[in-house]
């Protein structure tokens, strides 16, 4: 996944993910929103065809990139937790 910061700011965070749609987008929007420091979390396709998102992270403390970054732990830890449930599905 390539990423590529479109505007930073002290409490906004605009970055575009190449090759990420609703998918991943979707679950790291609700990853974000969990968090009590976001003030908004969105994203958008800019084409129906094109398999790029621009995801928006607006803080009311803290940086958008600490908050980003406990985002994509949650979501580590969640697919963490889907695999072991998984594999014991499997036994």
């Amino acid at each position: 996944m390539r990423i590529k910061v479109l505007e930073r700011r002290k409490n906004l965070l605009k970055i575009e993910l190449e090759g990420e749609s609703h998918t991943f987008c979707n679950a790291l929007q609700e990853a974000l929103l969990q968090d009590e420091d976001v003030e908004l979390a969105s994203y958008h396709t800019p084409h129906p065809l094109a398999a790029n998102s621009i995801v928006t992270v607006r803080t009311k403390k803290g940086s958008p990139e600490e908050a980003l970054a406990r985002a994509a732990e949650l979501l580590k830890a969640r697919a963490a937790e889907l695999k072991a449930s998984w594999e014991k599905a499997l036994e």
